[in-house]
């Protein structure tokens, strides 16, 4: 069973002081706190996961790879080879660390996100091997990234709003010279 988030303790700074917090009450205050955010390659493609139905925020919404809390002391890169198995059991990858950027959200039931994010990308291979945790993914996709844009200008509610400003304004600092693509 998937712990539920009044159970994890995240790293969020609390009266200007970094502490472990309870995430549940992180995001119903709006602490700014840590995140890990992963985009794995394919060439020009990123794959996509689709929340599973049962996550507390923005369920059922489309994501980059994979976003998550570390856990307290948690090296940002082990936190992204870890998430990476945990949700979409993706493992042998080695995530690039790309930029850390910082932002704030309202991602609904009262909930903001505000967080700091170091963010990776990690190459997969063609043959890459994929199995889903239902409690974290729903779906997955690879979309090549001018599609990704194409689809998020359409119908941006049907993406989270971490992914639609990693887009809008981040994405030369992820992608690189792919961002153009």
């Amino acid at each position: 069973m998937t712990p539920q988030p009044t159970d994890i303790m995240i790293p969020a700074w609390e009266d200007g002081v970094l502490r472990p917090v309870e995430k549940l009450a992180v995001h119903q205050r709006g602490l700014r706190h840590k995140a890990v955010s992963v985009f794995v390659m394919r060439g020009t493609q990123t794959l996509i996961q689709q929340r599973a139905l049962g996550k507390y925020h923005t369920p059922g919404l489309w994501a980059n790879t994979c976003c998550t809390h570390p856990e307290w002391d948690e090296d940002p890169s082990v936190c992204a080879v870890r998430r990476l198995d945990e949700e979409l059991g993706l493992r042998g990858l080695t995530p690039t660390y790309r930029d850390r950027i910082e932002y704030r959200a309202d991602v609904g039931g009262g909930l903001i996100e505000h967080e700091v994010v170091d963010i990776f990308t990690a190459t997969a291979p063609n043959d890459l091997a994929m199995a889903l945790n239902p409690d974290e993914a729903m779906d997955a996709r690879w979309v090549e990234l001018s599609a990704l844009r194409a689809e998020i200008a359409a119908t941006p509610e049907k993406f989270t709003p971490w992914l639609r400003i990693y887009m809008a304004d981040h994405a030369a600092a992820i992608f690189g010279a792919l961002e153009g693509a």
